[in-house]
C-alpha cells in the first residue's frame, strides 16, 4: 500500500503537470489549471482515464466537446487525440496506461 498526497500547486504558480506515481503498466499525473488555460492537442499510445477533482474542464477531439465537472469521469481510448481548457480552475487526476 502506498499513500501518496496531492499537493496544491495554483496558489503559488500558473499551469501544472506533473507524475505523481507510476507502476509497471501505468503512469498517475496531477493536473491543475487556471480558468482558461489550455492544454494543446495530444494523445497517449494507452488508454487514459481522467478524474476531475475540482472545477470545470471543456475537452475536446475527435469532433466531439465535452465537459467535466467533479462529479465526471472521462476514459479516452489509444490515440485518441484531444486537447482541454480549463473553463473554470480545476484540478485533475490522469491514469494513463502504458502500451
Amino acid at each position: 500500500m502506498q499513500h501518496i498526497q496531492v499537493e496544491q500547486f495554483l496558489q503559488d504558480k500558473e499551469k501544472h503537470t506533473g507524475k505523481v506515481a507510476a507502476g509497471v503498466g501505468y503512469d498517475v499525473l496531477n493536473i491543475q489549471l487556471r480558468a482558461s488555460e489550455t492544454v494543446a492537442e495530444h494523445s497517449a499510445p494507452g488508454e487514459v482515464l481522467i478524474v476531475c477533482r475540482k472545477g470545470r474542464v471543456k475537452f475536446y477531439g475527435e469532433g466531439q466537446v465535452t465537459e467535466l465537472d467533479a462529479n465526471a469521469l472521462l476514459m479516452l481510448e489509444p490515440n485518441e487525440k484531444h486537447r482541454l481548457e480549463a473553463v473554470e480552475d480545476c484540478e485533475m487526476i490522469v491514469v494513463r496506461l502504458k502500451k
